[in-house]
């Protein structure tokens, strides 16, 4: 790939998220260590040196000029001196991450900044963690609370967040009717232990709920202790941001907000175990396999009961209790969402490959790893894949939502949209534009529909494409006025038109797409002749290919739309290599 490709592929992603532009003509600029930071701190991002943005044009062939660095190779020289100087906390940069670009006779600094590991969270500027740590978000670098760099510091550690000593509490602050119901659980997933012989204070000194101070011989509470067996009053006491609630919104009748509901409201004992007990059955009440028990035992417990029960510890497990936020788990038709305060320690995409484990609350890990409700260290989301596909559902959804700390994992619990959904689609778009939607897009339409709104980045872990792809997708519907585009100063978000409701059509005949055989030259148009004439040439087309090698496609975004207008006529085909989207022409 050309420096001129790269620069065109960089820039057409567009989210702005993860990218910053700065003139930079004679020097580093000073707030170049801002952005390395929030960067760092977010989900990374690349800084180009030597380009101008103009945040007011949004056309994107219009939003960037090229004015290149003057004597590059001594920027680059000092941006590495004031890296290995005191200036940032930590150098997470490699050599091959400090690139020069070279477009028309100027040069660009490419610099690729990757997320940084928990282990350096957070990374901060000026030698001061609570006045120098920056974050990333939709209006730009913004400066981080003392309670974010309090919690990137604490997760910061390997030894987790739960053991904790909390003084002042004690057994009169545990709740024994959750303590026993417990033991009992212990005692028949672990017959014999020598831990069944113990009493109840050392039985929590040692699965880790109890702690002694050697020098004093005082004994308290962990905060594993506490969440997972406490008196609701003395965990609310501690932990007042802390809330838990289940919501089943699935088969409701009209008028109603919930079919059910389990929240803080003085008729149980509000700590992780029994919370966790009282939503289990509700979410798997009606499988096809119901979970039933006898006496302690499990029985008919199929691999869809075994995910969702890793489901739930997981939420538990990773969720910062120290900040505000819920616990929440909703039910709807066609998913189950578990939405957990803090966010991921690691990336999505490590923890899609298992073997990757981090939790904030390794203490109340092991307490359910004893009683048989998880499984291995790092193996819960795999194991929540690996049954997904079994059955043919549409792949998991884990979403870091960094500006709100919140964590959300959502089952989808169909291979594709709900009939609920699929019913409203249809009756505020009509059938024939419904059944002219990709099935992307359908997936899109949803989200906006549930969520209220959608973004390229929301977008990512559910559709797993390119944030250049998706982007031409929501352009796409907005063309077509099925969704608005709402501007913010580095990007965008989309929602629903309401409106179309008014305008549907009544046809309920889906709309037949031509096959390759029955396509002929007056279904096509100039530019359908233009991309296939390419494949005389190349075997596989990228969408950067394209835009360069067609007059009248000038930005990435149109050269996908009149790709995919080829691939929905069955006339070539889509793929990946590597990271990138190809084309091939179909025989």
């Amino acid at each position: 790939m050309t420096d001129q490709e790269k620069l065109n592929s960089i820039l057409q992603n567009g989210e702005h998220l993860t990218l910053e532009c700065k003139k930079a003509a004679n020097e580093i600029p000073k707030d170049l260590w801002e952005t390395y930071s929030s960067f760092a701190n977010t989900h990374g991002g690349t800084i180009l040196l030597g380009i101008e943005e103009n945040l007011k044009e949004f056309d994107r062939a219009k939003r960037f000029t090229v004015l290149g660095v003057s004597n590059p190779n001594k920027r680059k020289k000092e941006f590495w001196d004031t890296m290995n100087g005191e200036k940032v906390s930590a150098n997470i940069l490699l050599d091959q991450d400090v690139q020069i670009l070279n477009i028309d006779d100027k040069s660009v600094l490419q610099i690729d900044i990757p997320r940084a590991s928990y282990h350096f969270r957070p990374v901060y500027i000026n030698g001061n963690p609570f006045k120098g740590t920056f974050r990333r978000n939709y209006e730009g670098d913004y400066h981080c609370s003392e309670d974010e760099v309090r919690s990137m510091l604490q997760d910061s550690s390997d030894q987790g967040l739960d053991g904790a000593v909390l003084e002042g509490y004690t057994m009169a602050d545990i709740d024994l009717n959750s303590l026993h119901a417990y033991r009992n659980e212990f005692e028949v997933q672990n017959r014999g232990h020598i831990f069944n012989t113990y009493s109840d204070e050392d039985f929590l000194l040692h699965i880790g709920g109890f702690a002694r101070n050697r020098q004093t011989g005082q004994e308290f509470l962990t905060e594993a202790g506490l969440l997972m067996f406490g008196k609701g009053l003395s965990i609310r006491e501690r932990f007042s941001a802390l809330f838990m609630d289940y919501l089943n919104q699935a088969k409701m009748m009209p008028g109603q907000r919930w079919s059910d509901r389990l929240t803080i409201d003085g008729q149980w004992e509000n700590n992780l175990y029994t919370f966790v007990h009282l939503i289990l059955p509700r979410l798997t009440r009606d499988l096809p396999a119901p979970f039933q028990l006898d006496g302690m035992t499990r029985v008919d417990d199929t691999d869809t009961h075994k995910a969702i029960r890793e489901a739930v510890i997981n939420m538990v497990i990773h969720a910062n209790y120290r900040t505000s936020g819920s616990l929440r788990v909703v039910r709807y038709e066609d998913n189950l969402l578990f939405s957990n305060p803090g966010n991921l320690k690691i990336p999505v995409s490590e923890i899609f490959k298992g073997g990757h484990t981090s939790a904030r609350n390794p203490k109340i890990q092991q307490m359910f790893r004893m009683i048989g409700l998880c499984d291995n260290i790092g193996s819960g989301i795999p194991t929540i894949l690996k049954i997904w596909k079994e059955k043919g559902w549409q792949e998991p959804d884990l979403y870091d939502n960094v500006t709100l700390q919140q964590v959300e994992l959502r089952l989808w619990l169909t291979a594709g949209l709900s009939s609920n959904t699929e019913k409203d689609l249809i009756n505020r778009l009509g059938p024939n534009v419904f059944h002219s939607l990709s099935e992307n897009e359908k997936m899109i339409l949803s989200i906006a529909l549930n969520e209220k709104q959608v973004t390229v980045r929301r977008m990512e872990p559910v559709l797993k494409l390119d944030p250049v792809e998706i982007s031409s997708l929501l352009q796409e519907l907005t063309a077509q006025k099925i969704l608005i585009c709402h501007q913010q100063h580095r990007s965008s978000f989309y929602t629903f038109n309401e409106n179309l409701i008014s305008n549907r059509d009544t046809d309920t005949t889906p709309p037949t797409v031509p096959d390759s055989e029955s396509a002929t030259n007056t279904d096509m148009n100039t530019t359908d002749h233009a991309i296939l004439a390419l494949f005389s040439r190349y075997e596989t087309l990228t969408l950067v290919q394209i835009c360069d090698e067609i007059d009248s496609l000038n930005t990435v975004q149109s050269a996908s739309k009149a790709a995919n207008r080829l691939v929905k006529m069955n006339l070539i085909s889509k793929g990946k290599a590597g990271r990138k989207v190809v084309f091939r022409k179909k025989s």
